[in-house]
């Protein structure tokens, strides 16, 4: 099952992840942690890692929306847009799928709510996407 949207792109990643914050907040989504797995897993464990980190985005009226319509929707946010680079160096973007995450809700209440979600997701993947160099499929 496919849970997550993306964008591959070239570019600088500490830039990568900025445009990804800015375009974030350009969408209405506060980013309320940034999880530098790289440096954790280093700190913690003392292992090698690919540049990755967890953002967890929250729009806040859509956040109170679909807690007021499902009160244990909370164990599923805020929801989060990863950044990482692949063994090639190219960069990914990647969001969780906001309809693919609710459904497991089974609340016909939230499909709105994960609709719009999923829309301002498309446009912040977009965003950062038009602004580096897009890496096509093979």
């Amino acid at each position: 099952m496919k849970y997550t949207i993306q964008t591959k792109i070239d570019g600088e990643f500490d830039d990568i992840v900025d445009a990804t914050n800015a375009a974030l907040k350009n969408e209405g989504f506060g980013v309320l942690c940034d999880i530098d797995i790289q440096a954790t897993l280093k700190e913690k464990l003392g292992e090698e890692f690919r540049q990755y980190r967890i953002l967890g985005a929250c729009n806040p009226p859509l956040a109170y929306e679909g807690l007021s319509a499902e009160t244990e929707l909370g164990a599923l946010l805020p929801c989060n847009v990863i950044v990482y680079e692949t063994d090639d160096g190219v960069i990914v973007v990647s969001a969780v799928d906001p309809e693919q995450l609710v459904g497991i809700a089974d609340n016909d209440a939230l499909d709105s709510i994960a609709t719009e979600v999923s829309e301002r997701f498309d446009r912040v993947l977009a965003a950062v996407t038009d602004e580096f160099e897009p890496v096509s499929e093979a």
